[in-house]
């Protein structure tokens, strides 16, 4: 059995793809060939797990001509791959699991791409309109329709050698104190409309910092690094830091939130870093609804503002005024902070 399986395009699905990952590796045991064709930074998500084989890697708008659709379709067409999983919903993949030679092309019925698949999933709608749902679950439909059984909806990461021994040095460089991080995201991939402000952020940094005795690490991507330094500034403490000055990976990420004692975070891909190591989080939604992240497996505190204008899933605020988020006090979301790790403290010494 030669499996070929279309990977979320986001870091933060594929890690809700886990529980899929999972039943399938499960279900068709080590004798299967179980093939992942993903963005290149999809593989540092999943680095340190062993549910797939190989790794087709995959960017259209890449220079690297070698990761274009012509270039994937051959590497395709080689596997001689027996069945393809279409986790993502786009026509470009439905087509190229169509021209892969594969027989059995198991997806969801989007944008026009019906009679490309041999086993059509139909997602949740009322009428025309589509349901919004927990995309755990969404993927899992995808596990069940190639005859898994019933999987448990917890997220599973892991962290490799490198990753540990980055985080190691982080420590060390910095003076994180074991036991006493408290970690931030700030970012959102997505757009403006899921950033909480700044200097929220550094406020809410420096009284994490003096009145819980906590470090704070100020996580960032690459186009982060900014905003991350004017966080730190802005906190004004030297036990507030961010990863702005070092070099920078979804591995060194994932294991600084694995050994962190809280995280605060917007709706982004590394708020489910948290979710799958079970460190207690505090999620900020704006623009964005809960239920597409929903994980009963989560130590979460959700927090969000009664508004008409809530989880309009825009980008950018179309009303101008970003209310959902500037309106989300810092003092809100520092009682949460505290409230998770007095539950925290409780468990332990449980």
């Amino acid at each position: 059995m030669k499996l070929g399986i279309f990977l979320p395009n986001w870091i933060g699905d594929v890690a809700m793809a886990t529980p899929s990952l999972r039943a399938l590796r499960r279900h068709f045991g080590s004798q299967a060939r179980l093939i992942g064709v993903m963005r290149p930074y999809v593989g540092d998500v999943l680095a340190g797990n062993s549910w797939l084989d190989e790794h087709l890697f995959f960017a259209p708008k890449s220079p690297n001509k070698d990761l274009h659709s012509w270039s994937l379709l051959r590497k395709l067409r080689r596997q001689r791959l027996d069945a393809v999983l279409l986790m993502t919903n786009s026509l470009r993949s439905g087509m190229l699991a169509f021209l892969s030679g594969a027989r059995e092309r198991v997806g969801f019925v989007r944008y026009g791409r019906g009679p490309l698949l041999t086993r059509k999933l139909q997602p949740p709608r009322e009428g025309r309109k589509l349901i919004r749902h927990a995309m755990v679950d969404y993927y899992l439909q995808l596990a069940y329709a190639m005859g898994c059984p019933a999987e448990k909806p917890h997220l599973e990461l892991a962290t490799s050698p490198a990753s540990e021994q980055a985080a190691d040095l982080v420590w060390s460089q910095l003076g994180l104190r074991d036991g006493r991080v408290a970690v931030i995201n700030s970012s959102g991939a997505f757009g403006a409309a899921k950033l909480w402000p700044p200097e929220y952020f550094a406020r809410l940094a420096r009284r994490i910092a003096v009145q819980l005795d906590h470090d704070v690490l100020v996580l960032c991507g690459p186009s982060e690094r900014e905003i991350a330094e004017q966080i730190v500034r802005d906190a004004d403490h030297p036990r507030v830091f961010s990863l702005a000055k070092q070099p920078l990976s979804i591995g060194l990420s994932i294991a600084c939130v694995r050994r962190s004692q809280v995280m605060v975070t917007t709706d982004s891909g590394p708020r489910h870093f948290a979710v799958a190591f079970g460190v207690p989080l505090v999620s900020l939604f704006g623009p964005t609804p809960p239920i597409w992240g929903e994980n009963d497996t989560a130590k979460e505190i959700q927090l969000s503002l009664d508004l008409d204008c809530l989880g309009c899933h825009c980008r950018t605020c179309p009303l101008g005024h970003h209310r959902c988020m500037r309106d989300l006090s810092v003092e809100r979301v520092y009682e949460s902070v505290v409230q998770q790790l007095e539950s925290l403290s409780e468990a332990t010494a449980a």
